[in-house]
């Protein structure tokens, strides 16, 4: 492997925003590690982006109180004071709604899933080729944007027996009480509850949030747990609301189904 396509890369000067075309994404980079953030904004300037970067959590977190944006968030998870999860809890709470991807050395499952459940999209580990990183932040860009083909209109409201969908708010009511689910979420509910009865499996799943025939995680099968991530905690947020609620069955091998009512 060349050094150069490592998201690493050699020791840079130091990195200042810059933008080479104006449709191309703007990035926020937050990562204490001065070498690590200096040459991996540098290697995507050269690829077209507009890159703002940041040494800690508190600095970017005023900079996006104060009205600064982004159309993409790279965000390190081990930061002195301000840790990366906290920064994205941070803009949770504030209603930022920006997508962040996590860029870390911490690969253990049990940190996928706390950034995800955060409200995370994706979660890279540092030692991966930027030619990887740079297909994730094409596919989360483009999915941002108005399609070529506008979709055919759809009914503000979906029931399927206790179930409520209202895609004018995005927001999900079962038993005639609101279920907190990000949009990401409601995006999966949504196609399960469209396809009730019918096997949806890992692979379209994955699909809606990252992208068409993305590869992830480990092995060629790897995009799966990140698909149970997600639906464990569509299944722990309804079970909040109804402590009987077992209407997403698992296809063992195959997905998951929105069972109808009875």
């Amino acid at each position: 492997m060349r050094p150069e396509d490592r998201i690493a890369c050699v020791p840079c000067s130091p990195l200042e925003a810059a933008s080479a075309d104006p449709l191309m994404p703007h990035l926020l980079l937050v990562d204490d590690d001065d070498l690590f953030r200096e040459s991996l904004g540098l290697n995507l300037i050269d690829e077209g982006y507009e890159v703002t970067s940041f040494g800690n959590g508190r600095d970017a977190l005023a900079y996006l109180d104060h009205g600064g944006g982004a159309d993409v968030i790279l965000l390190d998870w081990r930061m002195p004071n301000l840790t990366g999860l906290d920064v994205l809890r941070g803009m949770r709470a504030a209603g930022i709604t920006i997508p962040v991807i996590f860029l870390t050395v911490l690969s253990d499952d049990i940190y996928e899933e706390a950034a995800l459940d955060g409200g995370a999209v994706d979660f890279i580990d540092k030692s991966r080729r930027l030619p990887i990183l740079l297909k994730r932040l094409q596919l989360i860009a483009e999915s941002g944007r108005p399609s070529a083909e506008p979709e055919p209109p759809r009914a503000p409201l979906l029931r399927l027996g206790p179930l409520a969908l209202r895609f004018d708010t995005n927001r999900a009511v079962w038993v005639g009480r609101v279920v907190d689910l990000t949009l990401t979420e409601f995006k999966i509910l949504t196609l399960l509850a469209e396809k009730a009865g019918r096997d949806v499996s890992y692979r379209e799943i994955y699909d809606l949030v990252h992208g068409k025939d993305f590869i992830a995680g480990h092995g060629s099968e790897g995009y799966r747990a990140n698909v149970r991530t997600f639906i464990k905690r569509i299944r722990k947020k309804f079970r909040d609301v109804d402590p009987g609620f077992d209407h997403i069955e698992n296809y063992a091998g195959f997905g998951y189904r929105w069972t109808a009512e009875n």
